[in-house]
C-alpha cells in the first residue's frame, strides 16, 4: 500500500480554482475533479481539511474599490466562501467521502459553528472538513484562514491549489515569459522577494508556527495525491533553511 507523507493535511482551494475555466462561478466539472482527488487521498487514511475561497463568486477588495463598505463587502466574501463549501460538500459525499461544513459565522441550517476540538474529531473519524466563512473577521484573506487552521488542527502542511501557475514564480509566468520557477523557498524569502504565494499575514503566521506550505497546479488530475505521497511537485515553502 502506498504511505502517504503526511498524517493531516489543509487544502487550500482558491475560488478561481473552483470556477475551473470559466473563470466566474462553480464549475461543476472543476468540482467533481477535485472530489475525486480528496477521495483518493482519504482512502489513503490522510486526514483532509479544506479552507475554500469566494473570488469566483464575490471579493472583498474589489467590493470595497466599488465603493461598499470594506468591513461588508469582506463579510459578502465570507458569505460566498459558505456557497462554495456546500457545493465542495455535495459532491464529496456524492462519491462517498463523509463531509463537514464548519463555518466561522453562526448560519446553524447549513453549517456546524466552528469549534476546534470538534473539527479534530471529525477528522480522526475520517470525515473531510471544510472550513467556510473564512476567519469570522473582515479584513482577513482566506489564505490567513489556512494558515490559522493548520496551526490550530495542527496540521503538517498547507496544500496550496491553483489553477493557473504550477508553483511559485519570480513574476507571473501568464505575463513574463522570463518568470522562473522556483522548487523550494523560504517564508522570509517569501517575504523579503513579495513573491505573493500568500499575504503577508499568512506567510508570517506559518513562519512562526513552522507550517510548511506546497503550491502546485489543481488542473492535472491526480497531483493532490502525488503531493501527499512525497513527490516533489511544485514549490515547497518552509518556515527555515
Amino acid at each position: 500500500m502506498e504511505q502517504p507523507k503526511f498524517r493531516r493535511v489543509v487544502l487550500k482551494l482558491s475560488g478561481e480554482a473552483l470556477a475551473g475555466k470559466l473563470g466566474f462561478g462553480i464549475d461543476a466539472g472543476m468540482i467533481a475533479s477535485i472530489s475525486d482527488q480528496v477521495k483518493e487521498v482519504v482512502e489513503l487514511g490522510v486526514e483532509v481539511a479544506i479552507v475554500v475561497g469566494g473570488g469566483n463568486i464575490w471579493r472583498g477588495i474589489s467590493g470595497s474599490a466599488k465603493g461598499i463598505d470594506r468591513a461588508t463587502a469582506d463579510y459578502m466574501g465570507m458569505l460566498a466562501t459558505v456557497m462554495n463549501a456546500l457545493a465542495l460538500q455535495d459532491r464529496l459525499e456524492t462519491v462517498g467521502v463523509p463531509t463537514r461544513v464548519q463555518s466561522s459565522i453562526d448560519m446553524r441550517q447549513v453549517a456546524e459553528p466552528y469549534i476546534r476540538r470538534r473539527a479534530i474529531r471529525h477528522l480522526e473519524k475520517g470525515r473531510v472538513v471544510i472550513f467556510a466563512g473564512g476567519t469570522g473577521n473582515p479584513f482577513f484573506s482566506t489564505d490567513t484562514t489556512a494558515a490559522l487552521r493548520a496551526a490550530e488542527i495542527e496540521a503538517e502542511v498547507i496544500l496550496m491549489a491553483k489553477n493557473k501557475v504550477d508553483g511559485v514564480y519570480s513574476a507571473d509566468p501568464n505575463l513574463d515569459p522570463n518568470a522562473v520557477k522556483y522548487d523550494e523557498l523560504t517564508y522570509m524569502d517569501v517575504l523579503n522577494r513579495n513573491l505573493r504565494v500568500m499575504d503577508a499575514t499568512a506567510s508570517s503566521l506559518c513562519k512562526d508556527n513552522n507550517i510548511p506550505l506546497i503550491v502546485f497546479s489543481i488542473m492535472e488530475r491526480g497531483n493532490i495525491k502525488r503531493v501527499v505521497l512525497g513527490e516533489k511537485i511544485g514549490t515547497v515553502v518552509k518556515g527555515s533553511e
